[in-house]
């Protein structure tokens, strides 16, 4: 599938994979080397991120992991401005998205400071969906669902709902590490490719998460190269965005899986 997203009047093609690198502007974020409190700290990561060649800066202002306790609405609120502000003033043509579960938040990201993409962690909610609706702007839909079936099923119905109310650009995150053990987790990745079954663009996000580490038995820190290798996978079963730590790597994995990808197509013409 041929996927694009309505950046503001600008078409974002995916045909290409997309990298989305992360930006966390909390003090609780489960991998440390992503937190950027500060100014300097926050135009620094913003500066790598574009530079390493992402093309999507996601900032997040409320921490999801696991046992967290979320930051009130007027904390995340005021962590976002201060990063917006300096995110837009260091990389001003950046695509940013916003990873946010609260309309009010997504709607002060998008009127004050235009930000382009809500990244929504909650499985949705009806007063999310018409504020983004209203919004007028590409949203991620994440499942929290244990398996391919229920998520298809979930999905069904959450999409249906959006499209009722206008939303227009929508791309699917199947949630790993939400809500899924270590093994549904490697099983939703197997069957990715079904997901395109929705003939829309699929967000993955598996960047360093206990999947990883847990599995392997290292830490968060030593989880690049497991992370690298998942990535590769989702690559080959069709993820268009690839949401990441290490945004270097990630648009190296990009570049390879679809050139190798253009090479499998040449010779099967020439066949």
């Amino acid at each position: 599938m041929q996927y694009t997203l309505n950046i503001k009047g600008r078409l974002m093609e995916l045909t290409e994979p997309q990298v989305m690198g992360i930006l966390n502007v909390t003090p609780d974020s489960f991998y440390a080397a992503s937190r950027a409190e500060t100014k300097e700290a926050i135009a620094e990561r913003a500066r790598q991120i574009a530079g390493e060649g992402g093309t999507i800066i996601d900032i997040g202002a409320c921490s999801t992991r696991p046992g967290s306790q979320p930051a009130s609405q007027q904390e995340e609120t005021e962590r976002l401005r201060m990063a917006l502000r300096v995110v837009r003033l260091t990389v001003p043509d950046a695509v940013v998205s916003v990873d946010t579960f609260r309309p009010d938040v997504a709607r002060m990201a998008v009127e004050e400071f235009g930000v382009d993409i809500i990244n929504d962690v909650s499985e949705g909610s009806t007063e999310m969906f018409r504020m983004v609706a209203r919004l007028g702007i590409p949203y991620v839909l994440m499942s929290v669902q244990p398996d391919l079936r229920q998520t298809l099923l979930a999905f069904s119905q959450k999409v249906q709902q959006l499209r009722d109310l206008g939303q227009k650009d929508i791309i699917l995150d199947p949630g790993f590490g939400f809500g899924k053990t270590l093994e549904q987790n490697y099983a939703l990745l197997n069957e990715l490719d079904k997901l395109l079954v929705m003939e829309l663009p699929v967000l993955v996000g598996v960047s360093r998460k206990s999947m990883i580490y847990r599995l392997l038995g290292i830490s968060q820190a030593e989880a690049l190269n497991g992370t690298t290798i998942l990535n590769t996978i989702a690559l080959t079963k069709g993820a268009s965005i690839l949401r990441v730590h290490d945004v270097k790597e990630a648009v190296e994995c990009c570049r390879l899986t679809t050139q190798t990808s253009l090479s499998a197509s040449s010779s099967d013409n020439r066949n």
